[in-house]
């Protein structure tokens, strides 16, 4: 929900009869847009949390109160008062020694450098409109025949000729050596870095399912890489863990402030106790 819609203003006598009109979300009471202005949910919601923010600065004292009901538009000198006003009040501790090294034991193959797999795939394409259900049950009987032992040398470049909706299919489906960065995340946490995605050569047993749909993926080379010591990764490991720690204390501090307002208009998750998890 963008906005609340209102029939009219309930008179059978009125222009305005019958006519939809949009209400202006709001917060606190200051609205967000124009009336009858439409606003897309996500711009909606950026505003929206913009808005709070400037009213908290406000309650702190470090904004003048605004007298307009309309929200105004934030320049360069109060955007940087309401950053500095929320790096002093969402606390974020530096992770300690111990939490990086539990981190780096529990995702070992994500430190990994030099890995590399030789891969070729048959991607089946999810677009809009595609019967999903029949697209599976095609790929599952492509990928049935392809992990026969008889299988005959030849068919798997000639299924991504045929089937495949990448252009790689021109050449067998060769996507050439990849490294976890080179692809989309749901590809990159199947072929590198699952307890069991080291299976060795050959047809992978299972469809793998990312954003652009169900792949059919060969292994034809394999660099293992190696592993980095703990120290030389211990600053990278203390960013990563402060950059998420950071976005959660941020996400929870908002919540907060949203359970404090009054919101019209539309959704927020907002948590009424300052101990949300």
């Amino acid at each position: 929900m963008n906005a609340a819609i209102n029939e009219g203003c309930g008179s059978a006598h009125c222009a305005c009869a019958g006519q939809r009109q949009i209400v202006p979300a709001s917060v606190n009471g200051i609205a967000l847009h124009e009336p009858g202005e439409h606003v897309e949910a996500e711009v909606l919601r950026e505003r929206a949390l913009s808005e709070l923010l400037r009213q908290r600065a406000v309650q702190l004292g470090l904004l003048p109160r605004h007298t307009g009901l309309l929200a105004p538009e934030l320049d360069e000198a109060q955007r940087q008062v309401i950053e500095t006003m929320t790096d002093d009040e969402v606390k974020t501790p530096a992770p300690t020694g111990e939490e990086c090294l539990r981190h780096y034991e529990a995702n070992r193959p994500h430190f990994i450098v030099g890995q590399a797999l030789h891969v070729r795939h048959i991607l089946f394409a999810v677009t809009p409109g595609v019967n999903v259900h029949a697209l599976s049950h095609k790929a599952e009987a492509a990928l049935l025949e392809l992990a026969r032992k008889d299988v005959p040398p030849g068919r798997f470049q000639q299924l991504a000729a045929e089937l495949s909706n990448c252009p790689s299919g021109a050449q067998g489906g060769d996507l050439g050596w990849l490294r976890p960065e080179d692809c989309a995340p749901e590809l990159a946490n199947e072929l590198f870095f699952q307890s069991d995605s080291r299976w060795g050569m050959g047809v992978h047993p299972r469809l793998v399912h990312t954003r652009f749909g169900l792949h059919i993926i060969e292994v034809l080379g394999r660099r293992k890489g190696h592993l980095p010591p703990f120290e030389e990764v211990r600053e990278r490991i203390a960013a990563r863990l402060s950059l998420h720690s950071r976005a959660t204390a941020l996400r929870q501090y908002l919540q907060l402030l949203v359970g404090q307002a009054r919101i019209e208009g539309l959704e927020l998750e907002g948590a009424s106790s300052p101990l949300v998890q």
